[in-house]
C-alpha cells in the first residue's frame, strides 16, 4: 500500500490547492507552471502540521521519506549537494497557511551552512565576505527562531561589533569580522540554551520544519487569527525552496513590490528594493529601501522583465497581487505572490478599475470590497487645515488608517497592559510582528 502523499513538488500543485498547499505553495506551483522563473522546491502539506499536533509533535510514518525523496529531486535539478563541502545547496524554510497571514510565522534562510559548506560556498563564488555573511545570518535566524534565542542578543553582538570597528552599518563589516560575529552568536546559542548550534544540514531541516509547524500556534499568530476570523484548525504548510542570494554584491539586490498602488489603488507598479540585501533587509526598516521606479535606472534588463511578469500575474490572477523577488548576480527570480492586501481606498478604485480594464465583472467587484473596509473609509481623519498649521513633534508611517489620539507607548506588551486604562498609540522604531497583539 502506498503512503498518503504529504509533500508536493513545485509544479506538481496549483492555485486552486490553497487548503491543502498553503498559499505560499499553491502559488509558488502555479508560478512554476505558467513558467515564471521560480527557485525549485516541495511544500509540506498543512495536513501535516495538523497531524503533527494530533501525534504528540511528532512526525506522520511516510514524512520523512517524502521530504528525503524530494531532497534528492532538487538536488538532482540544481547539480548541488546538500551539506556538501565544494557545491553546497542551501533552502530556505517558510511557513504559508491557506490564508495569507504576513509575518506572523517563522522563516529560516540560507539553511544547509555549516563550518565545512561554509567554505564550499566562498570557494565556488569566490566572494569570503558574501560566504560569511550568509553564514551569520542563517546562526542568528536559526538561534532566534528554531531555538529560541532572544532576538536581542544576536543584535547586541552585532552593533558591539560595528562599535569597535567605527562603522554604521551590517554592509561596512569585512569576511573576517563576520567569521567572528559566527563563532560569537554560537556561543550566545551554547550559553542560552546549553546545546550547541548543528552543524548536520539534515538535522537544521528537521528542527527548522518542526519550528515553522511550531510557529502556527505562537503568541502572534494566535492573535492574527483572532483578529481576522481565521480558524484555529486549518494548520499552515512548509516550502523548502532553493536559495537565491539579493546579497553577492552590487549586481544583486532583493525587494517587494504589489502590481497596483495599496494605498490608493492606482494602476501602476508599486514596491521597495535594496541593492546587496536579503528579504528581511527591506522589511525590518534596518536600511532605507528605494522606490521601484529607481530599479530602471539601475538595472534596466530587469526592471522591464519585472513589468512584464506584473502584467503576467494579474492577467493569471485577475487581482492586484503582492510579490517577492530577489535578483541574484543580474538574474531575477519570484519568491512569491499572493493576494495584495489594500486600503479600503485602494479596494474601492481597483474593483471599479478591473471591471473597466475587463479583468472582472461587476458582481465579482462588489465581493472585492468587504463591509469592514467601508467602515474603514469612514474613520475620522485629522482637518486638513488643522494639519498644515500644527507643531509636528515627530514623523512615522502609520499603520493603520484615520487620525488616533492617546498615550504614546513603545513596547507592545505595554501597549495591552496600558490600554486598560485608556487609548494608546504603538511607536516603534520598527515594525515587529509581536505589535500584531
Amino acid at each position: 500500500m502506498t503512503s498518503k502523499k504529504y509533500v508536493y513538488f513545485f509544479g506538481e500543485g496549483k492555485k486552486e490547492m490553497k487548503k491543502l498547499l498553503g498559499g505560499k505553495g499553491a502559488n509558488l506551483s502555479e508560478m512554476t507552471n505558467i513558467g515564471l522563473p521560480v527557485p525549485p522546491g516541495f511544500t509540506i502539506s498543512t495536513e501535516v502540521c495538523n497531524l503533527y499536533y494530533d501525534l504528540g509533535e511528532r512526525w506522520p510514518e511516510g514524512l520523512e521519506g517524502q521530504i528525503e525523496e524530494n531532497l534528492k529531486k532538487l538536488e538532482e535539478k540544481m547539480e548541488m549537494s546538500f551539506g556538501d563541502k565544494n557545491n553546497p545547496l542551501l533552502v530556505s524554510v517558510r511557513s504559508g497557511a491557506a490564508v495569507s497571514m504576513p509575518g506572523m510565522m517563522d522563516t529560516v534562510l540560507n539553511l544547509g551552512l555549516n563550518d565545512i559548506s561554509v567554505k564550499g560556498i566562498i570557494t565556488k563564488t569566490g566572494n569570503e565576505r558574501f560566504g560569511w555573511d550568509a553564514y551569520r545570518r542563517f546562526v542568528q535566524m536559526f538561534g532566534d527562531v528554531v531555538m529560541g534565542v532572544e532576538h536581542d542578543e544576536f543584535e547586541k553582538a552585532i552593533q558591539a561589533k560595528k562599535d569597535s570597528k567605527g562603522v554604521s552599518f551590517d554592509t561596512e563589516l569585512t569576511g573576517q569580522d563576520l567569521k567572528e560575529l559566527v563563532d560569537d552568536y554560537k556561543k550566545i546559542i551554547k550559553d542560552a540554551k546549553g546545546k550547541s548550534f548543528p552543524e548536520d544540514p539534515r538535522e537544521q531541516l528537521k528542527m527548522s520544519i518542526d519550528a515553522v509547524f511550531g510557529s502556527w500556534n505562537n503568541k502572534r499568530a494566535t492573535a492574527y487569527r483572532n483578529l481576522s476570523d481565521i480558524p484555529h484548525n486549518i494548520g499552515t504548510a512548509v516550502n523548502v525552496q532553493t536559495m537565491v542570494f539579493g546579497n553577492m554584491g552590487q549586481t544583486s539586490g532583493t525587494g517587494v513590490a504589489f502590481t497596483r498602488d495599496p494605498s490608493t489603488g492606482e494602476d501602476l507598479f508599486y514596491g521597495e528594493y535594496l541593492i546587496n540585501a536579503q528579504g528581511e533587509d527591506v522589511v525590518a526598516g534596518i536600511r532605507t529601501p528605494q522606490p521601484i521606479a529607481k530599479l530602471e535606472k539601475e538595472m534596466p534588463e530587469n526592471f522591464k522583465l519585472l513589468i512584464e511578469i506584473r502584467n503576467k500575474l494579474e492577467d493569471h490572477y485577475k487581482d492586484m497581487q503582492d510579490l517577492e523577488f530577489t535578483i541574484q548576480e543580474g538574474k531575477l527570480f519570484i519568491l512569491q505572490t499572493r493576494t495584495g492586501k489594500r486600503t479600503a481606498a485602494a479596494a474601492l478604485q481597483i474593483a471599479v478599475d478591473m471591471v473597466e480594464q475587463d479583468f472582472i465583472d461587476i458582481k465579482t467587484a462588489v465581493t472585492r470590497v468587504e463591509p469592514q473596509m467601508l467602515d474603514q473609509l469612514l474613520h475620522k481623519q485629522l482637518d486638513k487645515k488643522a494639519k498644515e498649521n500644527a507643531e509636528v513633534l515627530a514623523k512615522g508611517l502609520p499603520a493603520s488608517p484615520g487620525a488616533a489620539l492617546g498615550k504614546a507607548v513603545f513596547d507592545a506588551d505595554d501597549a495591552v497592559e496600558e490600554a486598560k486604562n485608556g487609548n494608546v498609540i504603538l511607536v516603534r522604531t520598527e515594525t515587529s510582528p509581536e505589535d500584531i497583539q
